[in-house]
């Protein structure tokens, strides 16, 4: 059996570069000329390597995980629920607002624009917000079985309150709010964890 050419580009730099595009741009915003430029590969290659332009928004969605919002799982794993979520809020804010990356989230703003045509794109991101906001609730759970939390506490409640924080802040960030700002608004935050 033939084999197809070997690839003659770094798929890792290629997907950071395409998650750059498509953390500025969103979905929709982002065309394959403005991607394929970036990644320095041409429309094939691109087809060839990643699929179409929704799995490549997937993989760049992964490649966006386990990087830039990497520090979600490293807070969450905090000893304490409430230095968890303190730390939580605090790198939030030290990628959404920018320096070496975009402003703002990706999950978040990723399909805010989105038409009809994107809407399994629009979906993934609820899923992916819905699961962090998962993830957040069973810190609080545990929290609330070790005696952390009162037991009377709705920690559902508490975990969308967070996940709702985390994602205002990151609108803000794109519409220019600076990190001290955004440190204070998380601090204020911390004032609803219950007594």
């Amino acid at each position: 059996m033939a084999r197809g050419r070997p690839r003659t580009f770094d798929e890792h730099l290629a997907l950071t570069r395409a998650l750059e595009i498509f953390w500025r741009k969103g979905y929709a915003g982002a065309s394959l000329e403005e991607l394929t430029t970036a990644m320095g590969i041409n429309r094939p290659s691109l087809y060839a390597a990643f699929g179409n332009k929704e799995a490549l928004f997937r993989r760049a969605l992964d490649h966006y995980e386990r990087g830039p919002a990497g520090y979600f799982a490293a807070a969450l794993a905090e000893p304490a629920a409430r230095a968890a979520i303190e730390r939580l809020l605090r790198e939030s804010v030290a990628v959404v607002t920018g320096g070496r990356t975009p402003r703002g989230c990706l999950l978040v703003q990723g399909a805010l624009s989105c038409g009809a045509a994107s809407d399994a794109v629009r979906r993934e991101l609820i899923r992916r917000r819905a699961t962090g906001e998962a993830r957040i609730r069973k810190r609080l759970k545990r929290a609330q079985a070790e005696g952390e939390l009162p037991a009377g506490e709705n920690v559902a409640d508490l975990a969308r309150y967070f996940a709702t924080v985390l994602h205002g802040m990151a609108v803000e960030a794109t519409s220019g709010a600076t990190r001290p700002q955004l440190l204070r608004l998380a601090r204020t935050a911390m004032r609803a964890w219950p007594a």
